[in-house]
């Protein structure tokens, strides 16, 4: 059986599937998630004020079963197949026609065009597969970020353990490369962190963008955490420039740094030492 997924067009397909299967669970993660983590906190503040939790409907990932959220239609096998089932419906509740957003296939079909992408890249092995969990969490890290300006502690801190273990053989990076990533990674941005509030009075990030960094730099070693931070601070500058100015969104409007840093970490994992050897060899 591993003969044929060595195949690297059978290994290919086989990743992009997935990834578009996977693409569809994210879907849920990136609504769910933020909504059970707010219910979390409520039943934490209600037991400390004494007082009963809310009885609100059980919500996990895998319950309730997804439905409209207008009309309440529960939605069928056929009609979550990923990417399809949006195209064949025309984007619309088969129930209600009320539209359904063009997020959700975007996020199905990134991931499974980033996992095909991650299987060719590094071919049948340990690296596809850890390239491929990475992505799948800087995706839904991602677009929960977009949405609350939330970087879970249940994606982020497994992130940084399931970095480590892989590299304990020295999958991307040898473990003490690792373990010195993860910590210099948390620690860069708590510094940045702390710096500007001294300055300011403000918060200029969260503690989530912290573990991210922390994360990536277990991932892929110390050594990537200069092109990273760089990558993703020129992304997010540029961004919010060109927020300011055509969107006319205030400056003190906060903008999350999670989808700079996921960007960021992506094009380290696949170029990252490319482009520092190149640096090196300019200067």
């Amino acid at each position: 059986m591993a003969g044929h997924f060595a195949d690297p067009l059978v290994f290919a397909v086989f990743c992009g599937l997935l990834g578009l299967i996977v693409g569809s669970f994210l879907n849920v993660v990136v609504h769910r998630l933020p909504a059970m983590m707010e219910r979390e906190w409520k039943s934490q503040c209600a037991e400390l004020r004494g007082e009963e939790a809310p009885a609100d409907e059980t919500l996990s990932l895998a319950s309730p079963r997804s439905r409209c959220p207008r009309c309440g239609h529960p939605i069928s096998a056929l009609e979550n197949i990923p990417v399809l089932s949006w195209l064949l419906l025309r984007g619309r509740c088969s129930a209600c026609k009320t539209s359904i957003s063009p997020r959700y296939p975007f996020v199905e079909a990134l991931t499974g065009v980033l996992s095909v992408f991650a299987a060719a890249h590094f071919g049948f092995g340990w690296q596809a597969a850890g390239a491929i969990v990475v992505i799948w969490c800087l995706i839904a890290l991602t677009f929960i970020d977009f949405d609350t300006q939330l970087l879970p502690d249940s994606i982020t801190l497994p992130l940084v353990w399931a970095g480590l273990l892989f590299n304990l053989s020295g999958v991307f990076t040898d473990l003490q490369s690792a373990v010195v990533g993860a910590m210099a990674g948390y620690l860069t941005l708590w510094l940045v962190y702390w710096a500007f509030k001294l300055a300011t009075g403000k918060e200029g990030m969260g503690y989530g963008d912290f573990k991210l960094l922390a994360a990536l730099g277990a991932w892929l070693g110390w050594q990537m955490l200069p092109l990273i931070i760089l990558l993703s601070s020129l992304v997010g500058a540029l961004v919010g420039i060109v927020l300011i100015v055509l969107a006319r969104r205030g400056r003190n409007v906060p903008i999350p740094f999670g989808p700079y840093l996921a960007a960021a970490g992506v094009i380290a994992l696949f170029w990252g030492k490319t482009l520092t050897q190149a640096y090196l060899g300019a200067i």
